[in-house]
């Protein structure tokens, strides 16, 4: 698997992604059940059969799949799709040995990304594809949709602006090639309302604003709502946008 991670990173970095993927078609690649989640309506019987619709769901940078977020996310989008979770290279190391590492640069994210997203396609043989992640599981797959053909992307809590300050990241909205919906909340840090209403490209996306919501979508209490709200209004606007 490294073997082929290297060679999907060196792909990316000539602009020959797509092109690697494909190539892997007709390879047989091998489908770890232990280094996934799988949720859907019947688990079991979808590992033995094919899925109609299929949501990859990529963490963000500071928590794994087993994340409560991410849990209740994929269970909740369950009924409506095989959702799959998966650890980015540097989460399964942290795995392995306990110790906190930071994200891997993009180019091996986005390798891994494509590797998982071809052994998934070749496990659940799915009609379509939607990429769903958190933060900065959300614009990986943004970038990742410029090279690869999915039905859709939806980006959760979309890092617009970087802790460290500068631009707003904005080219992988512009590059994105799939239907794109965003939902952040009202008060998030990476990009909150006032301030990412005033970006044209918006308008491009699907943009849906969760209520008093922080980065992790959690409202002040003052605001007369809640998280569980917010989380239920998430996974709603994800199902209306993969039947859409």
């Amino acid at each position: 698997m490294s073997c082929l991670l290297d060679n999907l990173k060196q792909a990316y970095l000539d602009g020959e992604l797509a092109a690697a993927v494909a190539a892997l078609k007709s390879e047989d690649l091998l489908f770890d059940v232990s280094q996934y989640l799988v949720d859907a309506a019947n688990a079991e019987e979808t590992l033995r059969s094919h899925s109609d619709t299929l949501i990859v769901l990529a963490h963000g940078a500071g928590a794994n799949m087993q994340h409560e977020f991410m849990t209740v996310m994929a269970k909740g989008l369950s009924s409506s799709a095989t959702v799959v979770r998966f650890n980015f290279p540097y989460m399964r190391a942290n795995a392995i040995d306990g110790k906190r590492r930071p994200p891997d640069r993009a180019p091996k994210l986005l390798a891994d990304y494509a590797l998982q997203l071809a052994i998934l396609s070749q496990q659940f043989k799915p009609k379509k594809i939607y990429l769903v992640g958190k933060s900065m599981g959300g614009r990986m797959s943004a970038i990742l949709a410029e090279s690869l053909s999915v039905d859709g992307v939806i980006c959760l809590g979309y890092p617009f602006i970087p802790l460290s300050g500068g631009e707003p990241r904005l080219e992988p909205i512009e590059k994105c090639l799939a239907p794109m919906m965003v939902i952040q909340g009202e008060r998030d840090k990476f990009g909150h309302k006032g301030l990412v209403e005033t970006w044209p490209i918006m308008k491009k996306v699907q943009l849906h604003w969760l209520t008093d919501g922080d980065h992790s979508f959690k409202p002040r209490k003052s605001s007369g709502t809640t998280l569980e709200a917010n989380l239920a209004e998430t996974v709603a606007l994800i199902k209306a946008f993969i039947v859409q």
